[in-house]
């Protein structure tokens, strides 16, 4: 794990970026990777790479980076891990012709196996990574994201020079143009909590898409290709069995997920929250091992009526795998002595409070001597594991109804007409109006109506008539293409497999713990087992409306029933509670003085929401945002 930057020009053009440009943006990223820092430029200066490390797999100093191949016509800058790197080291062994100068690092086996097979070395990766890569054999220069966006690659294009880098802020170092916002994606930021890819809510910066790749030859030109999606990947004709057959499936390649990513040269713990997500991982990674694994676990200091502390069940799971756990309990100071790091470390706003949590949690593991820690996210996603989904899928299905379309928009008018036009079901009216699919994101923020009043006036004639599902509407495409089950479900998990994983979800792990010198790891986001899910049908994952039935299945007897079977919560932090106190007031200065200084929200339409506690929890995506402003854009 580490951070990359660099710089690619676009034409022959004679300005001199060099060694100054690469250690400015290296040492904005210096907690990415506090082992060390080097850069790397080309003869001609065509281009160059900086990387910060953060030594996991091989420590030694010939496994550092830039790293180049013997005759030094391909080099590297890499962030993430490639799981199955001594694997394919070994096929390329025995192929012969490389020569190699590490023991077994993973970065190395990257350079090699490219030289072996070109770009579609991809496809033999199994791991999460950011790849920039210059071939001076070819003239050509490469970034590469990996199929599921665990980790974020930036970059922008000015004065024909492409830059890059892992953090949003290592950009901004070198940037010419003042920071400005991206209005458009701010609009979307009000739907999805993120900026949609590839967008940033910075102009001028974007992100590459996940499983995506550019290629930018001598002349400037670029090729943009996505190499992975998981419907070509799928096999609904194995799963369509009895389920005994799905389960075995199920738990085989979740143990070689999990085994897979406890490969590492130093200490690897779990987070641990006494759900069944994190509990299967703390069980699956205990097996086998004589050492005790390092559980850590966060709580506050009192169960608040917006969300209860789940701890006793997490220390239930510590002692059935006989792990060594611990804990810590936050409070609202703990909160507000965070907020400056927390907006810094975000780069653009990541409006999820559990940005919080997930932050205090990684800081528990690496005071505790843990470099690599293994998580929980992405088992929701696809085993219909949130309570908010089986709304979803009851109102695409009443959708599909031969309802005709006028009599559908006489009763969304007459919803407005009430003075109702933002609650929940007014919306999910209006896009069965608009024909768009009613589910957009498992996490959404504010809905049209409510959007459509808080920007303002000058900011609504801007975007016209523009929806929020322009920014799904390729993934949606796809998804109609290509989806071997044309299944409300399937279009859900598919929805936020592309986007509020990758830009939402992962990018606070990332961030968060990246904040401490951590790195996660997420077995369930393992490509193999995310194809595996995606093969099963909806009948399957939704028998007898038990969420998660297929995994619970699955895991039953490796983790306790009391787990499998306790109600779900998800881990989240009491902002309702907060909000009524000491975290309202500061939330209403700085959400007003963002609009009154701004001119993108109606102020007055904000101060109303102040005044409705319905909208306490929701105020904090606004707050995010506000705070984000006044750190990178005043």
């Amino acid at each position: 794990m580490c951070g990359i930057c660099g710089f690619y020009k676009l034409n022959q053009n004679n300005q001199y970026i060099g060694e100054e440009y690469l250690s400015v943006m290296n040492e904005q990223m210096i907690l990415r990777g506090p082992d060390g820092g080097n850069v790397w430029l080309e003869k001609d200066n065509r281009c160059g790479l900086g990387h910060r490390r953060l030594s996991i797999i091989d420590l030694s100093t010939s496994a550092s980076q830039p790293m180049s191949n013997e005759d030094g016509n391909v080099v590297i800058a890499f962030n993430g891990e490639i799981y199955n790197h001594a694997e394919i080291r070994k096929e390329l062994e025995e192929i012969g012709g490389h020569v190699w100068k590490t023991d077994h690092s993973d970065t190395e086996m990257i350079i090699h196996a490219y030289e072996q097979w070109g770009l579609e070395c991809i496809q033999k990766f199994r791991g999460m990574f950011a790849i920039a890569l210059w071939d001076g054999r070819k003239e050509q220069f490469v970034l590469i994201r990996d199929r599921i966006g665990i980790k974020p690659l930036y970059y922008m294009i000015e004065d024909n020079v492409l830059t890059f880098a892992s953090e949003i802020k290592a950009i901004l170092k070198v940037r010419k143009a003042k920071p400005a916002i991206n209005e458009k994606a701010l609009y979307d930021y009000l739907s999805f909590l993120t900026t949609p890819c590839e967008q940033t809510l910075f102009d001028g910066i974007k992100k590459l898409r996940p499983a995506m790749y550019m290629v930018f030859d001598k002349n400037g030109n670029c090729r943009e290709e996505r190499y992975w999606d998981v419907w070509d990947y799928t096999h609904p004709e194995l799963y369509k069995a009895d389920d005994a057959t799905i389960s075995d499936a199920i738990l085989s390649e979740l143990k070689t997920a999990v085994k897979l990513r406890k490969e590492a040269d130093v200490p690897v713990g779990v987070f641990l929250s006494g759900g069944i997500d994190s509990s299967t991982n703390a069980a699956l990674f205990s097996e086998g091992d004589n050492a005790k694994v390092k559980a850590f676990c966060i709580g506050y200091d009192q169960d608040y009526e917006s969300y209860k502390n789940e701890n006793h069940y997490a220390k239930m799971m510590a002692e059935y795998c006989n792990a060594e756990y611990h804990e810590r309990l936050l409070n609202q100071d703990d909160l507000f002595d965070f907020l400056p790091e927390m907006v810094r470390l975000q780069d653009e706003p990541i409006a999820d409070p559990v940005c919080i949590p997930v932050y205090y949690v990684s800081k528990l593991a690496r005071d505790n001597g843990i470099i690599v820690a293994q998580v929980g996210e992405g088992s929701d996603e696809l085993f219909w594991g949130y309570t908010t989904w089986k709304t979803y899928l009851d109102l695409a299905i009443a959708n599909d109804k031969p309802v005709p379309n006028f009599i559908k928009k006489i009763g969304l008018a007459a919803i407005r007409a009430a003075g109702r036009g933002n609650r929940h079901y007014a919306e999910m009216l209006r896009r069965g109006v608009e024909k768009q699919p009613i589910f957009w994101s498992g996490a959404e923020a504010f809905y049209d109506y409510d959007k459509k009043r808080m920007i303002s006036d000058d900011l609504r004639r801007k975007l016209g008539d523009y929806t929020s599902f322009e920014a799904l509407r390729p993934t949606y495409d796809r998804y109609k293409e290509k989806a071997w089950e044309q299944s409300h479900l399937n279009w859900m998990s598919y929805a936020d497999l592309n986007h509020r994983l990758p830009e939402l979800l992962l990018m606070r792990v990332d961030k968060m713990s990246m904040g401490v010198s951590l790195e996660c790891r997420v077995p369930f986001l393992d490509h193999k087992f995310v194809e595996l899910a995606m093969s099963i049908p909806q009948s399957k994952k939704t028998e007898g409306q038990i969420s998660k039935t297929v995994l619970k299945k699955a895991v039953r007897g490796v983790i306790p029933d009391e787990i499998i079977d306790r109600k779900k919560q998800g881990f989240g932090v009491p902002v309702h509670d907060w909000f009524l106190g000491r975290l309202g007031v500061e939330m209403k200065k700085e959400v007003l003085n963002f609009a009154n200084q701004t001119g993108l929200l109606n102020a007055a339409y904000i101060e109303k929401m102040f005044d409705d506690q319905a909208y306490a929890a929701k105020l904090w995506y606004l707050f995010n945002l506000a705070l984000w402003w006044k750190e990178y854009i005043v």
